[in-house]
Protein backbone atom coordinates (compact mmCIF):
# COMPACT_ATOMS: atom_id res chain seq x y z
CA UNK A 1 0.00 0.00 0.00
CA UNK A 2 3.20 2.29 0.99
CA UNK A 3 4.49 1.73 -2.49
CA UNK A 4 1.42 1.98 -4.25
CA UNK A 5 0.59 5.87 -2.74
CA UNK A 6 4.27 6.87 -3.80
CA UNK A 7 4.65 5.05 -6.53
CA UNK A 8 3.40 8.28 -8.89
CA UNK A 9 5.29 11.00 -6.87
CA UNK A 10 8.36 8.79 -7.40
CA UNK A 11 7.67 8.33 -11.19
CA UNK A 12 7.24 12.00 -12.25
CA UNK A 13 10.24 12.59 -10.19
CA UNK A 14 12.92 10.08 -11.07
CA UNK A 15 10.88 8.69 -14.45
CA UNK A 16 9.45 5.42 -15.42
CA UNK A 17 12.53 3.92 -15.56
CA UNK A 18 14.13 5.50 -12.08
CA UNK A 19 10.94 3.81 -10.53
CA UNK A 20 11.77 0.75 -11.26
CA UNK A 21 15.45 0.33 -11.10
CA UNK A 22 14.71 2.08 -7.67
CA UNK A 23 11.78 -0.80 -6.84
CA UNK A 24 14.00 -3.80 -8.22
CA UNK A 25 16.53 -2.15 -6.13
CA UNK A 26 14.66 -2.53 -2.81
CA UNK A 27 13.24 -6.24 -4.09
CA UNK A 28 17.00 -7.35 -3.78
CA UNK A 29 17.34 -6.37 -0.30
CA UNK A 30 14.31 -7.91 0.32
CA UNK A 31 15.01 -11.22 -0.97
CA UNK A 32 18.49 -10.79 0.29
CA UNK A 33 16.84 -10.34 4.15
CA UNK A 34 14.53 -13.15 3.67
CA UNK A 35 17.47 -15.61 2.72
CA UNK A 36 19.81 -14.19 5.24
CA UNK A 37 16.86 -14.45 7.67
CA UNK A 38 17.92 -15.88 11.20
CA UNK A 39 14.51 -14.16 13.01
CA UNK A 40 10.80 -13.31 12.40
CA UNK A 41 12.09 -9.51 12.34
CA UNK A 42 14.67 -10.26 9.11
CA UNK A 43 11.24 -11.69 7.72
CA UNK A 44 9.39 -9.33 7.88
CA UNK A 45 11.57 -6.40 6.66
CA UNK A 46 12.43 -8.77 3.80
CA UNK A 47 8.61 -8.75 3.37
CA UNK A 48 8.34 -5.30 4.07
CA UNK A 49 10.77 -4.65 1.34
CA UNK A 50 9.12 -6.66 -1.70
CA UNK A 51 5.96 -5.47 -1.05
CA UNK A 52 7.09 -2.14 -1.34
CA UNK A 53 8.53 -3.06 -4.80
CA UNK A 54 5.71 -4.69 -5.66
CA UNK A 55 3.78 -1.56 -4.94
CA UNK A 56 5.42 0.90 -7.25
CA UNK A 57 5.81 -1.83 -9.70
CA UNK A 58 2.27 -2.23 -9.57
CA UNK A 59 1.47 1.68 -10.93
CA UNK A 60 4.88 2.36 -13.25
CA UNK A 61 4.79 -0.65 -15.51
CA UNK A 62 1.29 -0.24 -16.23
CA UNK A 63 1.71 3.20 -17.10
CA UNK A 64 5.27 2.81 -19.01
CA UNK A 65 3.82 0.21 -21.45
CA UNK A 66 0.77 2.53 -22.03
CA UNK A 67 2.78 5.60 -22.72
CA UNK A 68 5.71 3.96 -25.01
CA UNK A 69 3.13 1.55 -26.94
CA UNK A 70 2.00 2.68 -30.36
CA UNK A 71 -1.89 3.57 -30.46
CA UNK A 72 -2.77 0.14 -32.32
CA UNK A 73 -0.86 -2.42 -29.76
CA UNK A 74 -1.81 -0.07 -26.80
CA UNK A 75 -4.60 -2.48 -25.07
CA UNK A 76 -2.67 -5.55 -26.06
CA UNK A 77 0.33 -4.73 -24.72
CA UNK A 78 -1.39 -3.64 -21.54
CA UNK A 79 -3.57 -6.96 -21.40
CA UNK A 80 0.20 -8.52 -21.24
CA UNK A 81 1.00 -7.09 -17.80
CA UNK A 82 -1.94 -9.12 -16.05
CA UNK A 83 -0.50 -11.98 -18.02
CA UNK A 84 2.71 -11.56 -17.25
CA UNK A 85 1.60 -11.46 -13.38
CA UNK A 86 0.07 -14.68 -13.91
CA UNK A 87 2.99 -16.32 -15.68
CA UNK A 88 5.30 -15.40 -12.60
CA UNK A 89 3.13 -16.63 -9.90
CA UNK A 90 2.97 -20.10 -12.00
CA UNK A 91 6.55 -20.24 -12.29
CA UNK A 92 6.79 -19.51 -8.69
CA UNK A 93 4.30 -21.63 -7.80
CA UNK A 94 5.90 -25.20 -9.56
CA UNK A 95 9.22 -24.01 -8.76
CA UNK A 96 8.50 -23.58 -4.73
CA UNK A 97 7.06 -27.30 -4.93
CA UNK A 98 10.98 -28.46 -5.38
CA UNK A 99 13.29 -26.67 -4.15
CA UNK A 100 13.45 -24.89 0.18
CA UNK A 101 12.02 -21.19 0.82
CA UNK A 102 15.32 -19.48 1.00
CA UNK A 103 16.39 -21.03 -3.03
CA UNK A 104 12.82 -19.47 -3.74
CA UNK A 105 13.79 -16.18 -2.37
CA UNK A 106 17.14 -16.51 -3.91
CA UNK A 107 15.44 -16.89 -7.30
CA UNK A 108 13.14 -14.11 -6.65
CA UNK A 109 16.87 -11.88 -7.27
CA UNK A 110 16.56 -13.22 -10.78
CA UNK A 111 13.82 -10.85 -12.71
CA UNK A 112 15.18 -7.99 -10.60
CA UNK A 113 18.76 -8.58 -11.80
CA UNK A 114 17.16 -8.72 -15.49
CA UNK A 115 15.31 -5.92 -15.18
CA UNK A 116 18.33 -3.65 -13.47
CA UNK A 117 19.96 -4.72 -16.49
CA UNK A 118 17.74 -4.80 -19.10
CA UNK A 119 16.80 -0.98 -17.96
CA UNK A 120 19.85 0.14 -19.34
CA UNK A 121 19.54 -1.08 -22.89
CA UNK A 122 15.78 0.88 -23.27
CA UNK A 123 14.96 4.20 -23.48
CA UNK A 124 12.61 6.36 -20.98
CA UNK A 125 9.16 7.39 -21.45
CA UNK A 126 8.98 9.95 -24.18
CA UNK A 127 6.02 11.31 -22.88
CA UNK A 128 7.74 11.82 -19.18
CA UNK A 129 10.71 13.16 -21.35
CA UNK A 130 8.53 15.61 -23.17
CA UNK A 131 6.44 16.25 -19.54
CA UNK A 132 9.70 17.66 -17.94
CA UNK A 133 10.90 19.38 -20.90
CA UNK A 134 14.03 17.19 -22.23
CA UNK A 135 12.86 17.72 -25.48
CA UNK A 136 16.17 16.21 -27.26
CA UNK A 137 15.87 13.30 -25.03
CA UNK A 138 12.04 12.99 -25.92
CA UNK A 139 12.62 12.88 -30.02
CA UNK A 140 15.48 10.64 -29.20
CA UNK A 141 13.70 7.92 -27.78
CA UNK A 142 10.09 8.67 -29.35
CA UNK A 143 12.40 7.61 -32.60
CA UNK A 144 14.60 4.16 -31.25
CA UNK A 145 10.83 2.73 -30.00
CA UNK A 146 9.48 3.70 -33.41
CA UNK A 147 12.29 2.47 -35.37
CA UNK A 148 15.46 4.06 -37.02
CA UNK A 149 13.31 5.13 -40.60
CA UNK A 150 10.09 5.84 -39.09
CA UNK A 151 8.53 9.29 -39.81
CA UNK A 152 8.01 9.97 -35.71
CA UNK A 153 6.71 14.03 -36.15
CA UNK A 154 3.26 13.66 -36.40
CA UNK A 155 2.99 11.23 -33.14
CA UNK A 156 5.62 13.65 -31.70
CA UNK A 157 3.74 16.52 -32.12
CA UNK A 158 0.49 15.12 -30.53
CA UNK A 159 2.34 13.88 -27.69
CA UNK A 160 4.02 17.81 -26.92
CA UNK A 161 -0.29 19.03 -28.09
CA UNK A 162 -1.22 16.53 -24.98
CA UNK A 163 1.06 17.78 -22.45
CA UNK A 164 0.68 21.46 -23.68
CA UNK A 165 -3.19 21.00 -22.98
CA UNK A 166 -2.45 19.12 -19.34
CA UNK A 167 -0.37 21.57 -18.00
CA UNK A 168 -3.30 24.14 -18.76
CA UNK A 169 -5.51 22.52 -16.73
CA UNK A 170 -6.38 23.15 -13.05
CA UNK A 171 -4.33 20.88 -10.90
CA UNK A 172 -6.83 17.97 -9.08
CA UNK A 173 -6.97 17.41 -5.47
CA UNK A 174 -8.09 14.51 -3.73
CA UNK A 175 -11.35 15.97 -2.87
CA UNK A 176 -12.19 15.80 -7.07
CA UNK A 177 -12.36 12.54 -6.51
CA UNK A 178 -15.61 12.91 -4.87
CA UNK A 179 -17.21 15.41 -7.02
CA UNK A 180 -20.33 14.56 -8.32
CA UNK A 181 -18.90 14.43 -11.91
CA UNK A 182 -16.33 11.82 -11.09
CA UNK A 183 -18.03 9.76 -7.64
CA UNK A 184 -19.34 7.32 -10.27
CA UNK A 185 -16.53 5.87 -11.76
CA UNK A 186 -14.42 6.67 -8.54
CA UNK A 187 -16.93 3.95 -7.15
CA UNK A 188 -16.67 1.57 -10.06
CA UNK A 189 -13.08 1.33 -10.54
CA UNK A 190 -12.56 1.64 -6.23
CA UNK A 191 -14.88 -0.86 -5.93
CA UNK A 192 -13.90 -3.49 -8.41
CA UNK A 193 -10.49 -3.45 -7.24
CA UNK A 194 -11.77 -3.71 -3.77
CA UNK A 195 -13.92 -7.00 -4.55
CA UNK A 196 -10.61 -8.47 -6.47
CA UNK A 197 -8.65 -8.58 -3.56
CA UNK A 198 -11.92 -9.50 -1.17
CA UNK A 199 -13.03 -12.17 -3.38
CA UNK A 200 -10.58 -14.35 -1.02
CA UNK A 201 -7.96 -14.62 -3.79
CA UNK A 202 -4.88 -14.34 -1.17
CA UNK A 203 -6.52 -16.82 1.08
CA UNK A 204 -6.34 -19.23 -1.82
CA UNK A 205 -3.03 -18.59 -3.20
CA UNK A 206 -0.94 -18.32 0.24
CA UNK A 207 -2.62 -21.82 1.91
CA UNK A 208 -3.31 -23.93 -0.85
CA UNK A 209 -0.55 -26.57 0.50
CA UNK A 210 -1.89 -25.93 4.06
CA UNK A 211 -5.49 -26.18 2.43
CA UNK A 212 -4.83 -29.70 0.37
CA UNK A 213 -3.11 -31.50 3.69
CA UNK A 214 -5.91 -30.51 5.65
CA UNK A 215 -8.75 -31.97 3.45
CA UNK A 216 -6.20 -35.43 3.53
CA UNK A 217 -3.53 -35.01 0.89
CA UNK A 218 -0.35 -35.94 1.67
CA UNK A 219 1.24 -33.50 0.24
CA UNK A 220 0.37 -30.03 -1.14
CA UNK A 221 2.33 -30.23 -4.11
CA UNK A 222 0.24 -32.01 -6.66
CA UNK A 223 -2.58 -29.49 -6.10
CA UNK A 224 -0.16 -26.53 -6.30
CA UNK A 225 1.02 -27.51 -9.51
CA UNK A 226 -2.43 -28.11 -10.77
CA UNK A 227 -3.58 -24.48 -9.74
CA UNK A 228 -0.01 -22.75 -11.27
CA UNK A 229 -0.93 -24.72 -14.66
CA UNK A 230 -4.34 -23.70 -15.30
CA UNK A 231 -3.77 -19.97 -14.24
CA UNK A 232 -1.56 -18.97 -17.43
CA UNK A 233 -4.03 -20.81 -20.28
CA UNK A 234 -6.95 -19.27 -18.32
CA UNK A 235 -5.47 -16.06 -18.10
CA UNK A 236 -4.38 -16.11 -21.43
CA UNK A 237 -7.94 -16.99 -22.74
CA UNK A 238 -9.50 -13.77 -20.61
CA UNK A 239 -7.49 -11.48 -22.40
CA UNK A 240 -8.39 -12.90 -25.93
CA UNK A 241 -12.08 -12.91 -24.41
CA UNK A 242 -12.08 -9.36 -22.76
CA UNK A 243 -12.40 -7.34 -26.36
CA UNK A 244 -15.13 -10.19 -27.44
CA UNK A 245 -16.83 -10.82 -25.21
CA UNK A 246 -16.61 -7.59 -23.06
CA UNK A 247 -15.67 -6.83 -19.88
CA UNK A 248 -19.29 -6.99 -18.26
CA UNK A 249 -20.26 -10.69 -19.22
CA UNK A 250 -16.65 -11.90 -18.80
CA UNK A 251 -16.58 -10.85 -14.96
CA UNK A 252 -20.04 -11.79 -14.27
CA UNK A 253 -19.05 -15.92 -15.29
CA UNK A 254 -15.54 -14.72 -13.19
CA UNK A 255 -17.44 -14.09 -10.08
CA UNK A 256 -19.94 -16.99 -10.79
CA UNK A 257 -17.23 -19.26 -10.72
CA UNK A 258 -15.73 -17.33 -7.28
CA UNK A 259 -19.19 -18.27 -5.95
CA UNK A 260 -19.35 -21.93 -6.82
CA UNK A 261 -15.56 -22.51 -6.02
CA UNK A 262 -16.01 -21.21 -2.30
CA UNK A 263 -19.16 -22.77 -1.60
CA UNK A 264 -17.07 -26.35 -2.94
CA UNK A 265 -14.61 -25.82 -0.43
CA UNK A 266 -16.94 -25.15 2.04
CA UNK A 267 -18.91 -28.66 1.35
CA UNK A 268 -15.36 -30.28 1.45
CA UNK A 269 -14.51 -29.11 4.74
CA UNK A 270 -17.96 -29.68 6.12
CA UNK A 271 -18.17 -33.19 5.38
CA UNK A 272 -14.81 -33.75 6.64
CA UNK A 273 -15.61 -32.29 10.00
CA UNK A 274 -18.69 -34.55 10.18
CA UNK A 275 -17.26 -37.64 8.54
CA UNK A 276 -19.37 -37.95 5.72
CA UNK A 277 -17.76 -39.11 2.45
CA UNK A 278 -13.97 -38.88 3.50
CA UNK A 279 -12.22 -40.61 0.69
CA UNK A 280 -14.20 -38.09 -1.26
CA UNK A 281 -13.22 -35.19 0.05
CA UNK A 282 -9.92 -34.24 -0.65
CA UNK A 283 -11.27 -34.55 -4.31
CA UNK A 284 -14.10 -32.08 -3.73
CA UNK A 285 -11.22 -29.84 -2.36
CA UNK A 286 -8.96 -30.17 -5.09
CA UNK A 287 -11.68 -29.73 -7.65
CA UNK A 288 -13.29 -26.48 -5.74
CA UNK A 289 -9.34 -24.70 -5.67
CA UNK A 290 -8.82 -25.24 -9.30
CA UNK A 291 -12.56 -23.64 -10.17
CA UNK A 292 -12.13 -21.24 -7.99
CA UNK A 293 -8.49 -20.36 -9.65
CA UNK A 294 -10.23 -20.92 -13.01
CA UNK A 295 -12.47 -18.07 -12.52
CA UNK A 296 -10.40 -15.74 -11.04
CA UNK A 297 -7.59 -15.77 -13.70
CA UNK A 298 -10.75 -16.08 -16.00
CA UNK A 299 -11.95 -12.36 -15.29
CA UNK A 300 -11.85 -10.95 -12.43
CA UNK A 301 -7.72 -10.98 -12.30
CA UNK A 302 -7.36 -8.81 -14.85
CA UNK A 303 -11.19 -6.87 -15.78
CA UNK A 304 -11.02 -5.04 -12.82
CA UNK A 305 -7.54 -2.84 -13.98
CA UNK A 306 -8.69 -2.41 -17.49
CA UNK A 307 -12.43 -1.14 -16.24
CA UNK A 308 -10.21 1.05 -14.07
CA UNK A 309 -8.12 2.94 -16.50
CA UNK A 310 -10.60 3.15 -18.86
CA UNK A 311 -13.71 4.91 -16.76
Amino acid sequence: MIGAVVSGQIADVAGRKGAMRASALVSVVGWLAIYFAQSASSLDFGRFCTGLGVGVFSYVVPVFIAEIAPKALRGGLTALNPLMIGTGLSVTYIVGTVVSWRMLAMAGLAPCIILIAGLFFIPESPRWLAKVGRQKEFEIALQRLRGRDADVSLEAAEIKDFIETIDKLPKAGIQDLFSRSYIGPVIIGAGLMVFQQFAGINGILFYASETFVSAGFDSGNLGTILMACIQLPLTTLGALLMDRSGRKPLLLVSTSGLIVGTLMSAVSFYLKVHGILPEQVPIITLTSILVYIASYSLGMGSVPWVIMSEV
